[in-house]
């Protein structure tokens, strides 16, 4: 069996990428959960009933692995990866460290896996959960019509800056509730996040967040195509998982059943539409969910060969920890 190295194994993608290893017989000798300057003794759980010990990143050799998945931050990432270039395993960088970079193919498992083919260094990257969330469920609707111009709105949990952005969320509520000051509870969102919606995810670069440029790069880079992309993030008080509103212009004409179908029967996708109170999947509703829910599917009758959807998805779970494992099994094939 492959041997496979997690680098942020402690932290909430990471912790993620393990139990769906452990769900899929993945041997916990077969793996080696990795965090920088980690103390002896440190243990993570894998699956639920087993615990593994999580080894210094600074110490570890990666010839000993045959696939190294980067789910930490970028900065790690961009500290460490030349140490595993060097010994010539595959790689799969998960934080967002390498997106930019045109010799490295960006892979959304189930849309573009004959990309993997031109992995230079054997590495590959994902997009952004967000990215995934949206292309996932477009992949047979883009091999048929060609998606021409996407415009989404997405809302992100707090989960999305770790797990200081969720434990500011819920010392706010608690502070909320008793009355209490919120002043030393605004270090991550630098405003009240409880009870509000604050559309700025990233820092401003010109008039768009750095997280919508990438949103908007990422898209391109996926498909290789020139489409007309803008992405509008706002934070949510939510503790896990993003809701996105789609709205999808086509090059071809289709027919609007068809597209539906052609939704439905994507892997890894379920559509639940039904219009009816509550006919439809929420933020509550996927947590721990792996696949991605897709419901408010309708006809966009303002543009020329368009439609709309609303999309729901654990986003460490779904859009990126089974998307990096999805991604895993195709490169070690």
């Amino acid at each position: 069996m492959s041997k496979i190295a997690i680098i942020g194994a402690s932290q909430n993608l990471g912790r993620e990428i393990l139990s769906i290893l452990s769900e899929n017989d993945i041997s916990s000798q077969d793996v080696f959960a990795l965090e920088p300057k980690s103390p002896l003794g440190t243990m993570v759980s894998y699956g639920e009933d087993d615990d593994i010990d999580v080894f210094n990143l600074d110490d570890f050799d990666f010839s000993k692995a045959d696939i190294a998945i980067f789910a930490s931050t970028a900065e790690i990432t961009k500290r460490y990866l030349p140490k595993a270039v060097a010994k010539n395993i595959k790689i799969i960088d998960c934080s967002g460290a390498s997106n930019t970079n045109t010799d490295i193919p960006m892979i959304v498992a189930g849309l573009n896996d004959a990309a993997i083919k031109n992995a230079k260094s054997n590495m590959v990257s994902i997009p952004s959960s967000v990215v995934t969330q949206i292309l996932k469920p477009l992949a047979k609707v883009n091999e048929k019509y060609t998606l021409k111009r996407i415009v989404l709105s997405a809302y992100l949990s707090t989960s999305f800056l770790g797990k200081d952005g969720m434990d500011e969320l819920f010392n706010q509520t608690r502070k909320i509730y008793m009355n209490a000051p919120l002043v030393d509870d605004e270090a991550v969102f630098k405003k009240q996040i409880a009870f509000n919606v604050l559309p700025q995810v990233g820092e401003f670069i010109g008039e768009e967040t750095d997280a919508e440029w990438r949103v908007n790069a990422e898209i391109k880079k996926v498909l290789n195509g020139n489409m007309k992309v803008h992405a509008n993030l706002a934070f949510v008080p939510a503790f896990i998982g993003a809701g996105v509103f789609a709205n999808i212009e086509t090059a071809r004409e289709f027919d609007f059943d068809d597209v539906k179908n052609l939704i439905s029967n994507q892997s890894g996708v379920t559509v639940f539409d039904k219009q009816v109170d509550g006919g439809y999947v929420s933020l509550n509703d996927i947590q721990g969910e792996d696949n991605i829910f897709i419901s408010r599917l309708r006809s966009d009758l303002s543009a020329e060969n368009a439609f709309s959807f609303w999309s729901v998805a654990d986003n460490l779970r779904a859009d990126s920890a089974r998307n990096a494992f999805d991604v895993m099994k195709l490169f070690l094939k």
